[in-house]
């Protein structure tokens, strides 16, 4: 049996791309300001959320962007820079490198950044699953694509993060966390159909009051705030 973690040590590592360069399949539906606004707001819900989650001890942030490290840093996560500038799974081994560094007892989580929708609750049924095994991820809403990678202490993080790291996961050695009623966690935004499917679970108040003054699809402009946060 594998050893079960303090649900409240845990440190998330949250991968952030310049915000002019995000969401660019969002491009059809939302210019490029209009982009960079939905997917900083993206960022503060998935963060603020992670931040009033009990299992969740801390929140790393790995960008360049100015401005993301500015607002997100003041929601209260920790920035690091991201030193590789390589894409986005050297980002993430930079931030657990660094998080390690400083807590090498520390068990880590990467989480995407674009879960506008995301309830801290959902998150720590999550955490408490994938404390159950050395490395574990959460598939996201797809089914290819993945939302949440885990390692325990001890274990590197590994991502393969990119298309189809669902598989690419699984084949790594990490146990696919498999849960029901964690739809927040697993449903990530890249295009106006995953905004309208996030809007149906309840986006949080930074999305939600960016399609009101965006509007970038049809049915996410009267999005409502999800009371979970």
């Amino acid at each position: 049996m594998q050893p079960h973690v303090t649900p409240v040590a845990w440190t998330l590592v949250v991968p952030l791309k310049p915000l002019i360069r995000a969401k660019s399949r969002l491009a059809a539906t939302a210019g490029d300001p209009a982009r960079a606004h939905l997917a900083l707001a993206f960022a503060q819900d998935t963060v603020s959320a992670a931040l009033t989650c009990g299992a969740v001890r801390d929140v790393a942030v790995v960008t360049d962007d100015r401005c993301a490290a500015r607002e997100l840093g003041a929601l209260g996560a920790r920035i690091v820079p991201d030193v590789p500038s390589a894409g986005l799974n050297p980002a993430l081994a930079h931030g657990a490198a660094e998080v390690r560094a400083r807590r090498p007892d520390a068990p880590l989580a990467a989480l995407n950044a674009d879960l506008p929708a995301l309830r801290p609750e959902e998150l720590a049924r999550v955490l408490d699953f994938a404390a159950g095994s050395p490395r574990a991820f959460l598939a996201d809403a797809d089914g290819t694509g993945t939302t949440l990678l885990s390692a325990l202490p001890g274990h590197a993080l590994g991502p393969v993060f990119g298309p189809r790291s669902r598989a690419g996961h699984r084949a790594s050695g990490a146990r696919e966390i498999v849960l029901a009623g964690v739809d927040s966690v697993r449903r990530d935004v890249d295009t106006a159909a995953d905004l309208v499917a996030a809007r149906a679970l309840g986006l949080g108040p930074f999305t939600a009051r960016a399609c009101r003054e965006q509007v970038p699809c049809q049915g996410a402009g009267v999005a409502p705030v999800n009371s979970g946060q």
